[in-house]
């Protein structure tokens, strides 16, 4: 199985369907980057973030915006939420024995996740888990280093999870790392996702939104300006 890449304001995306993906990250291993709007307005500021992005061995359009650019590009690829897809690594880890490390978010939000995880998938090896409020990453990394995890999720925030995660590649080449922002706090139980019907629907950031209100800075003004600029490399291909 090999990548097949479509490209977006120059950022390479995967076309895979979901269950491609997860068969391929565990074939391949490596880094997975969720990609938004929000990040590539970050990585167009931040060539240390653009360069991770570029080398990641998986990019997966986790955005609504991402996909709605895309499809104005031409290219026809379903949206790989983050959430769902760092559920289905664990599930699939869960099956092979493979063990797991979580780490990120507040003390009692990780730990709540652990439990429930554990309850959802008895057989998951969760061999370390830490919260995301350290200021020492090198003795974290170390921990997570001797105790060699197949998979690592973080929840520590973009870019930061992808800077964290970046660095852990270069040192367990053979794990498999994901950022996955606050997935730990629906896992815990602290947060609802929206109803499924608004997550087929593609609407699950509207939800989001009226229910945390403060989330409109992040999207407004980001996501029509970045839908503007797909507009303009589209005419510009014509």
């Amino acid at each position: 199985m090999e990548r097949d890449l479509v490209y977006i304001l120059g950022y390479g995306v995967d076309s895979f369907s979901f269950d491609s993906a997860v068969d391929y990250i565990f074939e391949k291993h490596g880094q997975i980057i969720t990609i938004n709007p929000e990040m590539i307005k970050c990585a167009d500021k931040n060539q240390e973030f653009k360069h991770i992005i570029d080398n990641a061995d998986m990019v997966v359009p986790d955005g609504i915006g991402v996909q709605l650019g895309l499809k104005i590009l031409g290219h026809n690829i379903n949206r790989i939420p983050g959430i769902d897809l760092g559920k289905a690594l664990l599930k699939r880890a869960s099956y092979l024995k493979k063990t797991v490390a979580l780490i990120g978010a507040e003390q009692d939000v990780v730990e709540n996740a652990v439990v429930n995880l554990k309850f959802d998938m008895p057989e998951l090896n969760i061999v370390y888990y830490t919260n995301g409020y350290f200021s020492d990453d090198e003795h974290v990394i170390s921990e997570i280093i001797s105790k060699k995890p197949d998979l690592i999720l973080s929840a520590l925030g973009s870019p930061k999870q992808e800077f964290f995660n970046y660095k852990l590649k270069t040192l367990l080449p053979e794990s498999i790392t994901i950022g996955l922002g606050g997935s730990f706090d629906v896992w815990a139980g602290n947060v609802k996702r929206a109803p499924k019907i608004l997550r087929n629907l593609g609407l699950e950031w509207l939800y989001r939104t009226v229910c945390e209100p403060q989330r409109l800075k992040r999207i407004f003004p980001t996501l029509p300006l970045f839908i503007i600029k797909v507009l303009k490399e589209r005419l510009l291909k014509k």
